[in-house]
């Protein structure tokens, strides 16, 4: 998957919890948004829309920026899980300082589960893996 296409992918579905996501639809959003924020926070320095005074304080423009991205990088992260066969609600996990960023950093990285699972058919469109019968 493009890096475009990884991105408009997580826009449009903003707010789209069900299905699976591939890890570079994921790593591409992530780093799109990181990127913005980089842009959003300098944009706030020149402006000096920040809320605080000291270096590194977040400002109206960062602000917009992560309230406009959160929900589909809530959206993106759990469809993600969704494609390793975990639940939505293991991005719960990240609540936990250190170790839920750890986990669920884990997750992210894994492969995805082949063929489909309880969560939708594999978005590589890998054919179904199917055991060998003994019979």
């Amino acid at each position: 998957m493009s890096p475009l296409d990884a991105i408009r992918s997580a826009l449009t579905q903003y707010a789209g919890f069900s299905g699976r996501a591939r890890r570079s639809e994921y790593w591409w959003f992530f780093l799109f948004t990181a990127v913005v924020g980089i842009i959003a926070g300098l944009l706030d320095d020149v402006f000096g829309t920040n809320f605080g005074s000291r270096p590194g304080s977040s400002g109206v423009i960062s602000l917009i920026v992560t309230l406009a991205l959160l929900l589909p990088g809530l959206a993106v992260g759990v469809r993600r899980l969704h494609d390793t066969n975990r639940s939505g609600w293991w991005i719960l996990i990240g609540l936990i300082p250190l170790v839920g960023g750890i986990v669920l950093l884990v997750f992210f990285i894994l492969d995805g589960t082949r063929g489909s699972n309880q969560y939708g058919p594999d978005p590589k469109g890998a054919p179904e893996v199917t055991a060998p019968s003994l019979a």
